[in-house]
């Protein structure tokens, strides 16, 4: 099979380096047939790794950059002096039509502000926002959370395009044909909230009574419900939606180590874990986070996927995984004619 899907890597913005970046794209290209990569960073340090490993030979493109962004680096300094950086070449590739999506481990708000400069706002977005699939009970074993850092702030407009995305997201990413959108409050009663989410929440009543809006609003849903089999898209702003995010990840390391401290507390329980092998390397699976990892930009004309800073090379494989299928779905064009298509509606405000 020809080898059609180009995928924009920065290879140097991670904490664990460019070798688990390239790890990441060896087991992606081992397993999937259609993908090319265009890799930027120091070439004297990437060519080395590349070619120890045959998965790669002939599917990828090194473009040298003689800078990286720092973790620590502030977004407004990115974007001033980081023209010669890979994070800026990654997403130059996509602005100029060589590759359909960029992948980086990088810094998320100079990622996010290099994204908006180079491949800037689709038609109708007032403000890009980053989701995430979370695991839930669900029928398709994921909910879909934005937005979860890219703007602190949100009000009702945003969340309304927040919601719109996120549906999209959830039709391309987990074949929901209408999601259920829930927007996240501090209670699910009508009187609790800011004036904000009783727009928003106005806004998307309205907006679901459309024949062809693809969405079921179903109201205000609560912390709790975010993995529960009640809701497919939840819609915050990202000071929440990114602290959630956090104590998700946190609360899935403290009971796998919780957990893995019972099976070893004595020999009966050693025994029965080996009894239970099986079902807790399952378990172990569904809490690991590098198998989900991968914040989508959404509401920019180009798709970009944003790593887990200190993902291994299985982050970074599944990272790679998801910017795989956005482009195949051609998901950057299908947000933004959605968003357009409801930038106005009619009937409702400006």
């Amino acid at each position: 099979m020809t080898r059609d899907i180009v995928i924009s890597i920065d290879a140097m913005g991670g904490d664990s380096g460019p070798a688990a970046v390239v790890g990441g794209m060896v087991m992606s290209a081992s397993k999937n047939d259609e993908i090319r990569y265009i890799v930027h960073g120091d070439e004297a340090e990437l060519r080395p790794l590349i070619e120890k490993h045959s998965a790669l030979n002939d599917i990828v493109e090194i473009r040298h950059c003689s800078d990286v962004i720092s973790m620590t680096e502030k977004p407004s300094r990115a974007m001033r002096s980081g023209k010669d950086s890979s994070m800026w070449g990654t997403l130059k590739t996509v602005e100029m039509g060589d590759a359909t999506v960029a992948v980086s481990c990088g810094n998320t708000g100079a990622l996010m502000a290099i994204s908006m400069l180079r491949l800037r706002r689709a038609p109708g977005v007032d403000r890009p926002a980053i989701a995430v699939l979370w695991p839930s009970r669900s029928a398709a074993g994921h909910s879909v959370v934005l937005d979860v850092g890219a703007d602190i702030r949100a009000e009702a407009r945003d969340l309304v395009q927040y919601a719109i995305m996120g549906v999209e997201y959830a039709r391309q990413g987990l074949d929901l044909t209408t999601p259920r959108v829930g927007l996240l409050n501090v209670g699910t009663e009508e009187h609790k909230g800011r004036v904000a989410l009783h727009e928003a929440s106005e806004l998307l009543e309205a907006l679901a009574a459309e024949p062809d809006s693809g969405m079921n609003f179903i109201g205000f849903v609560e912390g709790s419900d975010i993995g529960s089999a009640n809701v497919d898209v939840i819609v915050t702003d990202g000071f929440t939606g990114n602290v959630a995010l956090k104590t998700a990840e946190g609360t899935a390391t403290l009971i796998r180590g919780f957990l893995r401290d019972a099976m070893e507390h004595t020999v009966f329980s050693r025994i029965g874990a080996l009894f239970a092998l099986t079902s807790l390397r399952r378990l172990q699976k569904r809490l690991d986070p590098r198998r989900r990892n991968g914040g989508v930009f959404l509401g920019l004309n180009g798709a970009v996927v944003k790593s887990h800073g200190g993902a291994d090379a299985t982050g970074v494989s599944a990272a790679i995984k998801l910017a795989f299928r956005l482009a195949k779905n051609g998901f950057t064009q299908k947000v933004a004619e959605r968003v357009a298509k409801a930038a106005k509606p009619e009937g409702h405000p400006e």
